[in-house]
């Protein structure tokens, strides 16, 4: 299986939340089972079949974290030497070339993209246009909206 790129702050991410669901929705659930259990027919036991599917969702939930850890590439942004390039994990300022609006975002891996707090996936287009790059260089991006041009004011490894 191929590495997937993912930042140390995202890896962090899924590690926290795979130990909360080890640690308490785990435990939770199997007491919420045995609970239903002693209430008796479990064929007609609507809190034990919402937590048998609770159980379920949770150990396919631990399944797919686990195995996002271990194909992860862990990526410290903060250690990466790369001359002023737009990398992946790098943090780059844009204008607008139409409109001069500015706006700023993280190349982040898939797993942790989230447009509401600027950090876009790799795999998007305007990440796509953007790696390699560097601050002074134009770029042209195919959105949805149509074609849009950026200028790069500022990469940063935060």
């Amino acid at each position: 299986m191929k590495r997937v790129p993912i930042t140390l702050r995202g890896a962090e991410a899924l590690r926290i939340e795979l130990r909360k669901l080890k640690s308490e929705s785990r435990p939770n659930v199997i007491k919420a089972i045995a609970e239903a259990r002693a209430h008796g027919d479990l064929s007609e036991n609507a809190e034990y079949h919402a937590a048998r599917e609770q159980q379920g969702f949770i150990e396919g939930r631990i399944q797919e974290l686990e195995s996002k850890l271990s194909n992860a590439e862990i990526i410290d942004v903060t250690a990466l030497e790369a001359n002023g390039k737009v990398v992946f994990g790098a943090t780059v300022e844009l204008a607008d070339e139409d409109s001069g609006a500015a706006v700023t975002y993280q190349i982040v891996g898939e797993d942790e993209a989230d447009i509401k707090v600027s950090r876009i996936s790799v795999g998007s287009p305007i990440a796509r246009a953007l790696v390699g790059k560097q601050q002074g260089d134009s770029v042209e991006v195919v959105t949805p909206g149509g074609k849009r041009s950026y200028e790069i004011i500022a990469v940063r490894y935060i």
